[in-house]
């Protein structure tokens, strides 16, 4: 067993350090498993699972979701939202601060991706918080860590990966993430608002902006009703059972194209250039997931896991310890893996320790979204870290010191939802009953 995984890991380590793309390095792992520690024919094995990980109708839902993101990315819709938000957030401590937060959760709610959250919101408002005065450090901190909701708060593509690659249902685990995304919203609210207290205007909180009559705000908080609408009507056809995730998605993407073409913002060109976008970042994905299903059934043949998790159930680790171990392994892999190579890469291997120490496979889903949440704001290959460099010219290690606090209330998110388990699983048990 130690000679299997230590072959398998430096393998892998070769194949991601030398550039190899990740579905090959992924592929070529599970050869040489498979090749040098079993006596199976490589062949049929890889053939299979490259047409099981391919055909599933749950995976149809990820393109559409994709899409429905990319379209709304050139929509001009995080304009909209900054408008309408800014003056209700005047008056609260942190002010237009609070934008990057909620912001980033009501895009997040129909992107699903992280950077593409982190791009829209960052163009709109980076700009504006400069030019009001606010403190440049905690601007960049909150979008690069509010804009990861988008890999949490439903409709997720992590989600979707994890619940094809692991056979959960995709339904309970869009409505397990509502709960942490939104404690994850108050908490970094409540930091805003503490810290807004205790620095005051003098150390960057920005100056108050003219008050606007109620009847204006109102007036102007029309621009969030096509959004709302649209969060609605995905989550409310999930949940009530109307629409599975693939035909919610679909509907999504309609949506999504009369949103745009409302805001002015969609015609032939950006049709073409939505579709195609999506139509890559979807192949890609695929592919890696292909590649991980392969590691997975060679890690299998090997019965490297069974192994594995056998070993440390001999040990006697609580199943809390054994999540602060995997926390601590997760986040070094974290620094060097993309968030959908990570949950594939976990997933193929740690699953029956997951399932032997009697953790709630969903609970545990939503752990490591969060888990691939904070790696995307951790160097040297956090993508949030990234696309904060180009929006601002910044180093990357004074962005990543900006989003240290949240860093911590990712963390802390994990222990209140190990303490309070009905966070993440009341509305998928809701959702069943």
């Amino acid at each position: 067993m130690l000679t299997l995984s230590l072959a398998t890991l430096f393998t892998l380590a070769i194949l991601l350090g030398g550039g190899v793309w990740i579905a090959f390095a992924l592929l070529g792992t599970g050869w040489i498993a498979l090749t040098f520690f079993t006596s199976f024919e490589v062949g049929p094995i890889l053939a299979s699972d490259f047409w099981g990980a391919s055909y599933g109708w749950d995976l149809t839902a990820l393109p559409m979701f994709v899409w429905m993101g990319e379209i709304l990315f050139r929509s001009g819709l995080a304009d909209n939202m900054f408008r309408a938000l800014s003056p209700w957030l005047n008056r609260l401590p942190g002010r237009l601060l609070h934008s990057n937060i909620i912001g980033s959760g009501l895009f997040a709610a129909v992107c699903g991706s992280s950077a593409a959250t982190c791009a829209t919101v960052g163009k709109m408002t980076l700009p504006e918080l400069e030019r009001r005065g606010y403190d440049e450090t905690l601007a960049i901190g909150t979008l690069a860590s509010a804009s990861t909701l988008g890999l949490l708060i439903p409709p997720s593509i992590m989600m979707i990966v994890y619940g094809v690659v692991t056979e959960q249902s995709i339904s309970r685990l869009f409505m397990a993430g509502i709960g942490p995304g939104l404690l994850l919203l108050a908490l970094f609210m409540i930091y805003l608002v503490i810290w807004s207290l205790t620095a005051g205007r003098s150390g960057g909180a920005g100056h108050a902006e003219a008050p606007m009559p109620f009847l204006d705000k109102v007036r102007n908080s029309w621009r969030l009703i096509p959004l709302l609408v649209l969060i609605g009507g995905i989550l409310g056809s999930i949940y009530g059972g109307v629409a599975s995730p693939t035909e919610a998605a679909a509907v999504g993407v309609v949506l999504s194209m009369v949103i745009a073409r409302f805001n002015g913002h969609f015609d032939k060109s950006i049709f073409l250039e939505s579709m195609f976008a999506g139509l890559r970042t979807s192949c890609m994905i695929a592919f890696i997931i292909a590649g991980a299903s392969f590691l997975s059934s060679a890690m299998s043949f090997t019965q490297l896991p069974t192994q594995l998790a056998s070993a440390i159930a001999a040990m006697g680790l609580s199943p809390n310890v054994l999540l602060v171990m995997l926390t601590l392994f997760l986040l070094v892999l974290g620094c060097f893996l993309d968030g959908i190579s990570l949950i594939l890469l976990v997933t193929s291997i740690i699953m029956p320790l997951i399932n032997a120490a009697g953790i709630d496979p969903i609970w545990f889903g939503i752990y490591l979204v969060i888990v691939v949440e904070i790696s995307q704001i951790t160097p040297p290959v956090g993508f949030n870290l990234f696309v904060i460099q180009g929006l601002t010219g910044k180093n990357i290690f004074t962005i990543a010191k900006a989003t240290l606090p949240f860093f911590l209330l990712m963390l802390f998110a994990i222990v209140v939802m190990r303490a309070f388990p009905e966070i993440v699983l009341y509305l998928p048990q809701a959702m069943t009953g």
